[in-house]
């Protein structure tokens, strides 16, 4: 008699199918990380062929768009021509008093919307106050917002303009505030947690992971050397052995390892902020060159250059106004970065439009289609030799102003009317103080010059640096210049 019977597995074969099961589920959960490849999207942003492109994933980007709704714009109230103004109307009216007052109590209410719809209006004015008080220290400071708000439309065009790369419409108080009285993104100095003594007392910022830049060790604060002071913004040394190891305001023109460290900081704020890669801004064959990079690395450009102005010009000055519990650990106000504005996305708000029913906060006194539209003036060529541009410079900056970059972009369109024309750059210095540190300082300033000029799309070829030197003569403030010259 034959019995066809089958042995059962023996412990070593269960053994076996259990692991590989094991190593199956595995697989599967790691496989659950990735990515499914349907429903990317990308964008091209350099030349065919040299793989610079934005990739947009929709499950990622699809919820940053959906949490910044739009608000419905508040009717207009109608202004009849020859309408009363707002400063000639109501007590203490100091901005956006060339309203009509019609104009000027919806824009008002629009802000109340943008800023304290929970508020309302006793935010900023005190209740059984009369409106004009400025008892609350939310007036002032709101006072002082609507003018920066107006100076970034007017000023910054650079950055902020609708046919930039940026594709921005403008700016209003929604842009920042998003329906809150305190903006989310914004950001103090943050000098890291205390130390004890020994051989290594201060770590100098290395070694904690920081939110600013994107959680990695580049720097516990690295907003405050680029947003704040005027530390240089390069990584390529001119030496074998760079000595400078730490960001300084003015540096000894070399780049060193720590200002590596802090322009990479920088850059992985700004690419988390923007919601972007490197290729956004940058050729990654050739990071430096601005020849190859995309229209958006001159955008960025003159948008680091606005929020270290704004910093300086607009928020640190009201530092005193603030009560202390809205300060930082340091005393220090709350300052402006690249995410306060654009909170995930390249552009804010997913570029809207946001002075096309709000033009009064660009400066603009009357609808577009009610004012004769100029025509655009035509650079004036230069002459073969001569001046096209002088900047000048606080004490101890080497910063470029909001007019300073529109002297830039005048020097370079006269450039670019006639291409067989180089410019040199001089930097003097002020002869008060240490004779060094303001010979350096000229030349940071010269090199900030430089940089705008590349930014504008003068080639560094066109671009010649003299020797600083000391002014002779003239105003105190005339010597912190840099002067654009038709090179011989």
């Amino acid at each position: 008699m034959q019995c066809n019977a089958t042995a059962s597995p023996g412990p070593q074969s269960r053994w076996r199918v259990a692991l590989l099961g094991f190593v199956a589920l595995i697989g599967l959960m790691g496989l659950a990380g990735c990515e499914r490849p349907n429903g990317m999207t990308s964008t091209q942003t350099g030349y065919r062929g040299v793989a610079m492109g934005q990739v947009s994933n929709p499950r990622v980007v699809g919820p940053v768009v959906a949490a910044q709704p739009l608000p419905d714009p508040v009717p207009a109230i109608p202004s009849p021509e020859g309408s009363p103004l707002a400063k000639d109307t109501f007590k203490n009216v100091q901005v956006l008093g060339d309203l009509p007052v019609g104009e000027f109590t919806r824009t008002m209410l629009s802000i109340t919307a943008w800023v304290s719809p929970k508020q309302g209006c006793a935010y900023c004015h005190a209740p059984g106050e009369d409106m004009s008080s400025d008892k609350l220290y939310t007036k002032l400071v709101a006072r002082k917002m609507l003018q920066m708000t107006r100076h970034v439309n007017t000023d910054w065009q650079q950055h902020v303009a609708a046919n930039g790369a940026s594709g921005a419409g403008g700016v209003t108080c929604y842009t920042c505030h998003r329906g809150e009285p305190v903006p989310a993104k914004v950001w103090f100095t943050n000098l890291g947690p205390k130390q004890a003594g020994g051989a290594s007392a201060e770590s100098d910022g290395q070694n904690h992971p920081s939110p600013q830049a994107g959680l990695t060790a580049l720097g516990l604060d690295v907003l405050t050397p680029y947003l704040l002071k005027t530390t240089p913004i390069r990584v390529e040394g001119t030496s074998a052995l760079p000595v400078d190891y730490r960001p300084t305001d003015i540096g000894n023109g070399s780049a060193g390892l720590r200002q590596t460290e802090g322009t990479f900081g920088l850059m992985m704020h700004m690419s988390q902020s923007l919601g972007v890669n490197c290729t956004h801004c940058h050729n990654t064959r050739a990071i430096a060159d601005w020849a190859q990079s995309p229209p958006a690395r001159t955008t960025a450009y003159h948008g680091i250059q606005m929020a270290r102005e704004l910093n300086n010009a607009y928020m640190v000055p009201l530092t005193s106004t603030f009560p202390a519990e809205r300060l930082g650990p340091t005393g220090d106000v709350a300052k402006i970065s690249c995410a306060t504005c654009h909170q995930g996305l390249s552009r804010p708000l997913n570029g809207a439009q946001l002075l096309k029913d709000h033009p009064a906060l660009a400066g603009v006194k009357a609808p577009a289609a009610a004012m004769p539209a100029a025509a655009p003036a035509e650079p004036a060529a230069p002459a073969a030799t001569g001046l096209l541009g002088r900047i000048l410079f606080e004490v101890g900056k080497s910063q470029l102003g909001a007019e300073a970059v529109k002297t830039i972009a005048d020097a370079s369109a006269a450039l670019k009317a006639k291409p067989e024309l180089k410019v040199a750059l001089s930097g003097f210095a002020d002869k008060t103080g240490n004779a060094d540190q303001n010979l350096e300082l000229a030349k940071q300033r010269a090199f900030a010059v430089r940089d705008a000029l590349k930014a504008e799309g003068v080639g560094e070829d066109r671009v010649q640096l003299k020797k600083p030197e000391f002014a002779i003569g003239g105003a105190e403030a005339d010597a912190r210049r840099v002067e654009i010259n038709v090179a011989p």
